[in-house]
């Protein structure tokens, strides 16, 4: 699917993300994760022999493939949904990095299994979930991942396969002799927009759209994110904000592809930080149901700015990856549903406590699902001197 040369270019690439998405210092021996879906074994391939040339130690784990995934959520009992390897949370304390190249063979072989099911098993998985985070925010763990072009993949967003990989080669800069040296470009670049965002002193964010009309509170104690070198592709420039203060209209325009469902036109009303009125022009049903998952999923853990200065992504692409970091004509916004990153908290995120946590607003959940705006909008922001100014606007920030 891809030659020889561009797989080493994007290996090259997500070991860069890697190594800058750690906080610690990286160090030989270090224990790297990389797990793969099996089109993408090429790449794991590469990413291996990488791995042992710079002495690390390289655990490979192929996912499940559709069948086995179908499988598993058709024929398991209530005990087996939430049962939970031996060793995997003594693996979760141990590691230092995770790989994940996603490359599934089907986005829609679980579209009959009831969402509840799929549910009780992503929080059975989080203690795991939770370890890597406080390995995380201590410095000791790093993450990224990456998507490869796969037929369902270019099937479920009308383009031939093709179409799919070329999106995929430009958007990460596989045609670039040298894209990790254009990703330190584009890196010192958003690293500038995110300085300035944050030395501004922002009590509230209005976002307004032709169907979206919604105020986020940042909170205190926050920073912006962004290219830290956890996903590949990334251009996104993010927060976590304080979930209770989210009042008003969202609408997620982008399709969604989530546990095997379609999703479309996705309208939910926020009231004191809650969702109270949930609609989707297709797959309501199974929103209103990742929404109630848990006390947490009907809050929003994320919300996000993407400049169209950076992205080469003009297609939907069925993957959240790159649909969530769409430049196109108007650049995107994204809210997530669910869990927050603690990395936003602008203090040391390993003395950030579950109490300290809940008193700055930083929401808990087992879910962490990305719904995305392309309409052409404005985001104002309101000061706490009262002085209101445009962030971003015709899909740039305004820096």
């Amino acid at each position: 699917m891809l030659t020889k040369e561009q797989l080493d270019r994007y290996a090259e690439i997500l070991l860069w993300g890697l190594e800058i998405s750690r906080t610690g210092h990286t160090n030989k021996n270090d224990i790297i994760l990389v797990r793969f879906h099996l089109p993408a074994i090429k790449l794991a391939e590469v990413l291996q022999a990488k791995l042992l040339e710079r002495r690390r130690n390289p655990i490979l784990r192929m996912v499940q493939t559709p069948t086995m995934e179908k499988q598993f959520y058709e024929l398991a009992d209530n005990k087996q949904l939430v049962f939970l390897s031996p060793g995997e949370e003594v693996l979760a304390g141990n590691l230092n990095g995770s790989i994940f190249l996603h490359a599934p063979e089907s986005i829609t072989h679980l579209s009959h299994i009831n969402p509840e099911k799929i549910g009780k098993t992503a929080i059975c998985q989080k203690p795991v979930k939770d370890i890597l985070n406080k390995r995380d925010e201590k410095g000791l763990f790093s993450w990224t991942l990456c998507a490869y072009p796969t037929a369902a993949l270019a099937e479920h967003a009308d383009l031939s396969l093709a179409e799919y990989k070329k999106q995929l080669i430009n958007a990460c800069f596989l045609n670039k002799t040298n894209p990790v040296a254009h990703w330190k470009e584009i890196y010192q670049q958003i690293a500038s927009i995110k300085e300035w965002l944050c030395s501004l002193s922002i009590e509230t964010i209005h976002i307004r759209s032709k169907q979206t009309d919604l105020v986020i509170t940042p909170g205190k104690k926050r920073k912006w994110l962004g290219l830290s070198g956890h996903n590949i592709p990334s251009f996104e420039i993010f927060l976590s904000p304080d979930w209770r203060g989210t009042n008003g209209i969202y609408y997620a325009d982008q399709p969604s592809f989530r546990s095997g469902n379609y999703v479309k036109g996705i309208r939910i009303e926020f009231q004191k930080g809650k969702a109270v009125r949930i609609q989707a022009e297709k797959g309501e049903a199974f929103v209103r149901k990742q929404l109630a998952m848990d006390p947490g999923a009907g809050r929003i853990g994320e919300f996000s700015l993407t400049d169209k200065r950076f992205s080469k992504i003009n297609r939907f692409m069925a993957n959240t990856l790159f649909d969530e970091n769409y430049g196109g004509k108007h650049g995107n916004c994204h809210i997530a549903l669910g869990s927050s990153y603690s990395n936003s908290f602008s203090g040391n995120p390993s003395r950030l406590t579950g109490a300290m946590k809940t008193r700055l607003g930083f929401n808990d959940s087992a879910l962490h699902w990305d719904i995305v705006n392309t309409e052409n909008k404005q985001v104002t922001a309101t000061l706490s001197s009262g002085k209101k100014i445009i962030l971003y606007e015709n899909g740039r920030f305004n820096k």
